[in-house]
């Protein structure tokens, strides 16, 4: 990697971090100018536009996330074990300290849902590619015989994003101790409610 693509990654690192305290709304090439002790211009001729850094930083947010949550979990045997791995690797991404606002992705799903866009174009991409991602590990543990055969692998998906988005709300919104314990605790009834 030579020096320009390192500054660039330096860059998205610290962008994301700044996404996920002040969102993309807040993440100015200004700020993160300041924060890295780089020049503006220097900054502007890496992105462009503030559109582009945020796409940008949107991009290497969820690369972090596949990172994190996905990849990972390919490596425990499918079925039941790989969503067990998939559910606790989602909720360290959470609870992950160099993100000191939470997942940058649902602060820019809360930002841009109702605006078009490129940003919002991409986020909505993303989000299918994580249901469909969950659901098709519903259904190769319907194919272990873990899982029920009439199960429905959507709304599998969706309930445990659900569970997620609970999770982040009563952790980061009401900071809730007891968050983690309720969101384990409400995983494992539709672990149950799924099996064969």
């Amino acid at each position: 990697m030579g020096k320009g693509a390192d500054t660039r990654e330096r860059i998205l690192d610290q962008a994301v971090r700044l996404a996920s305290r002040d969102g993309l709304e807040g993440l100015t090439i200004g700020t993160l100018s300041s924060e890295l002790g780089l020049s503006k211009s220097g900054l502007f001729a890496h992105f462009g536009s503030k559109d582009e850094l945020q796409l940008q930083v949107l991009q290497a947010a969820v690369e972090r996330f596949e990172e994190t949550v996905f990849r990972p979990a390919l490596k425990v045997p499918r079925g039941e074990p790989r969503i067990r791995a998939l559910f606790e690797n989602w909720l360290a991404w959470e609870d992950d300290r160099s993100m000191p606002g939470g997942c940058p992705l649902i602060a820019a799903s809360v930002e841009f849902d109702d605006r078009p866009g490129a940003q919002r174009d991409f986020l909505a991409v993303a989000q299918r590619r994580r249901y469909e991602f969950m659901a098709k590990a519903a259904r190769l543990a319907v194919d272990a015989g873990h899982f029920r055969a009439d199960l429905d692998m959507e709304q599998f998906a969706f309930e445990v994003n659900c569970i997620v988005l609970g999770y982040h709300h009563a952790s980061r919104m009401i900071r809730d101790p007891k968050a983690g314990g309720h969101a384990r605790a409400a995983f494992e009834r539709l672990l149950a409610n799924s099996r064969a």
